[in-house]
């Protein structure tokens, strides 16, 4: 492997390791160099298809992104979807393989390490340097003999390893204190230095720990990261939608989504947010008076539609779709907006049948095999919220197990091109109104013209003034992080710690 390596490590779940990994790949690029994120075994409900149709983690493909290249397999050759039941779906190189406990997984899990290395291999021998993400935090001492993610990996790839702490949490001095105390000494030796992330207030008052830091463990603090706000890059972790505070005001679209147990997918609303007052709904009183209801993708639909059922979720959507508010269900969303799933191999719960919202006339099944593929369509609806859109066309990618067979009605989207198939298919539903629609397709809200026109057409059935378009621009965001980044972190120190190496 000719390229070399740099490994983000965190003391913790959702301390910004991936937007970490984010911030150095726009910043390599910038530079000038060829670069590629990697993480070994991400466990995520948020995923992506690649061009060749293989499911990766969100997060990998938000850096690639950022890197400028095409995401692939080998960026995330281990991919953990948790779904009911306290099981996961285990995707290796992009392809879904078996449904695992985690005792299963975690009897299992080392024979996965060839597939990793290969994996770390072949980027190696493509690019120049790899920003490599660990998981968790490596210091969990239950796990240590088991893990392929954190250490183990970055002894695989000789990659130094800079440890990122959240201050936003407190105790960010006593984490990364507590993870050096842990790690055996073979290990705490692949730390070469520290940055603290999501930083609010005056950093002078942070010397004394950032001192006590680097006398105590010989090694450099390179830097403390301000908390930023609005970044307009997807985020990994579903803690961030509960950071989200959207009040109805001037005039712009309320916009619900369903906060599901198993909420999968969710930066396909990201775009909404700079467009719209979007919050994200736990129980039915949370949902006020909204201009429109969206039901995400989910990992566990049946489950998710019992919940609703128990809640009284279900009974407040049906209510207000028969007021008149405009209903989207994206994936496991649509599934529910139909009248029955069913679910005859257990693919995603233990239940093999229930009903469905029955806000469309159309039935699903889970079959065995995964649909994971890149597609292009266009609308073929053209009533209510997709008034005005049979020219336009949409980029997308399509992730589920389930069939869904429309019984009657318009379909919402032809797809045009799609590696599982060489005919055109019709794809979604549309009910007569247009105002309840569905669809398998994950990054629709990212097509400009599409959804510039829909919140037109939302505005005029709500009777809302037109929506202000500030469309986000993506790769003014990227070079945003790089900035803050560059401003707050030693990348003299940081390139530094690469040429040395381990």
């Amino acid at each position: 492997m000719k390229a070399r390596t740099i490994m983000i490590q965190g003391t913790a779940s959702s301390v910004g390791k991936s937007i970490f990994v984010t911030a150095l790949c726009r910043i390599l690029k910038q530079e000038g160099y060829k670069v590629a994120p990697f993480k070994a075994q991400n466990m995520a409900l948020n995923s992506f298809v690649t061009p060749k149709g293989g499911e990766i983690g969100r997060s990998q493909a938000i850096q690639a992104e950022a890197a400028g290249i095409d995401p692939s397999v080998q960026m995330n050759p281990v991919l953990l979807k948790p779904q009911a039941d306290a099981t996961s779906q285990v995707v290796v190189l992009g392809q879904a393989i078996k449904i695992s406990d985690a005792a299963d997984y975690y009897r299992h899990n080392l024979d996965l390490l060839p597939a990793i290395e290969e994996s770390i291999n072949r980027l190696g021998a493509e690019y120049e340097i790899i920003v490599i993400e660990g998981a968790g935090s490596p210091a969990e001492i239950n796990f240590m003999d088991r893990e392929i993610a954190n250490m183990r990996i970055a002894t695989m790839a000789s990659a130094p390893v800079i440890l990122v702490g959240d201050i936003d949490r407190g105790g960010v001095f006593a984490s990364i204190a507590g993870t050096m105390h842990l790690l055996p000494p073979r290990q705490r030796r692949l730390i070469k230095g520290f940055a603290i992330n999501k930083f609010r207030g005056d950093i002078s008052l942070l010397k004394p720990g950032l001192d006590f830091l680097e006398k105590r463990y010989s090694r450099p603090v390179l830097g403390v990261i301000p908390y930023i706000r609005d970044m307009g890059i997807a985020q990994e972790d579903s803690v961030y939608l509960d950071e989200l505070i959207s009040v109805k005001n001037n005039g712009r679209p309320y916009i619900c989504i369903i906060h599901l147990p198993h909420i999968a997918n969710y930066d396909d609303f990201d775009p909404l947010q700079a467009l719209c007052n979007v919050r994200y709904v736990s129980r039915p009183y949370e949902l006020g008076q909204p201009d429109l209801i969206i039901l995400p993708g989910t990992k566990a639909t049946i489950n998710d539609l019992i919940h609703l059922d128990k809640i009284g979720m279900s009974d407040e959507i049906r209510q207000m779709a028969q007021a008149g508010v405009p209903i989207v269900g994206i994936c496991g969303g649509y599934q529910m907006l139909g009248k029955k799933i069913i679910d005859p191999h257990h693919a995603e719960s233990h239940t093999t049948e229930t009903h469905g919202l029955g806000l469309l006339n159309m039935e699903t099944v889970f079959e065995v095999e995964k649909i994971t593929t890149q597609v292009k369509a266009r609308v073929t609806g053209s009533a209510g919220l997709l008034e005005g859109m049979d020219t336009v066309q949409v980029n997308a990618y399509e992730i589920h197990m389930g069939r869904t067979k429309s019984l009657s009605g318009q379909p919402a989207f032809l797809v045009t091109q799609s590696i599982i198939s060489q005919s055109p298919y019709a794809e979604g539903a549309l009910s007569k109104t247009g105002t309840i629609f569905g669809s398998y397709m994950h990054g629709l809200f990212a097509n400009r013209d599409f959804t510039c026109t829909l919140l037109d057409n939302l505005c005029r059935l709500r009777g809302l003034p037109q929506v202000k378009k500030q469309w986000p621009d993506k790769e003014k965001a990227y070079d945003d992080l790089a900035t803050v980044f560059r401003e707050n972190l030693d990348i003299p120190g940081l390139y530094k710690i690469i040429e040395e190496g381990v």
